[in-house]
């Protein structure tokens, strides 16, 4: 419990350090805002004409551009990664929205304060993926179902050396099932239900778009 305790500690001083230094409060947000919005124009562009894209041709019309809750800094926190022991390392078998199982190998347990609580989520890597620098962080939270997908959302994090990292919840995004029910998603596990509501990030489209 100890070290639990100073664990978030020291991520509500990381929180307040990533607030507080940079230059102005304002011209900060201000560029991050910037910067969230491009990324998703781009994303939408990329969606509207990329050959690969999950979007099928003669529904983005439709489904572009996605919908997102506004871009909010306060849904940015640092993490610390507490690494699997030898039991909760295990692969464990995701279902998917195809109805397959998706076997994953849990790396260890994102900690993090978000708005005065401590939570946590599960970090994942494909079991038979040679690439273990890319972690998968599925999750539900209060908004599921309602304000967003179904099915959960996705964070993708560039696996660090240090064990820190930095989580954006204004990146969270909906699988490609969510648009393309012939992609093959995994679903959340139960361990990462948040028990509160994350208005950030994309979200459902007004109604009688999807």
């Amino acid at each position: 419990m100890v070290k639990v305790a100073c664990r978030l500690a020291l991520l509500m001083l990381l929180g307040s350090s990533l607030v507080s230094c940079g230059g102005s409060r304002s011209s900060d947000t201000a560029s991050y805002v910037a910067t969230i919005l491009a990324e998703r124009r781009a994303k939408d562009d990329a969606f509207g004409t990329a050959a690969d894209s999950p979007v099928p041709a003669d529904q983005r019309g439709t489904l572009l551009p996605l919908s997102y809750f506004p871009p909010d800094d306060s849904y940015v926190v640092p993490a610390a990664l507490r690494p699997a022991d030898q039991d909760t390392q295990r692969a464990i078998e995701m279902p998917t929205s195809t109805g397959q199982r998706r076997v994953m190998q849990r790396v260890g347990t994102l900690e993090f304060v978000l708005k005065g609580r401590p939570l946590h989520l599960s970090a994942f890597v494909e079991a038979d993926s040679p690439d273990v620098n890319r972690l998968f962080v599925p999750f539900t939270d209060l908004t599921t179902g309602t304000e967003t997908y179904a099915a959960g959302r996705y964070l993708d994090l560039k696996r660090t050396a240090t064990g820190v990292y930095t989580i954006d919840f204004n990146k969270a995004y909906e699988p490609y099932c969510a648009y393309n029910a012939t992609y093959d998603c995994p679903y959340p596990p139960a361990e990462n239900r948040l028990p509160v509501p994350i208005r950030a990030g994309e979200k459902l489209a007004a109604p009688g778009r999807h």
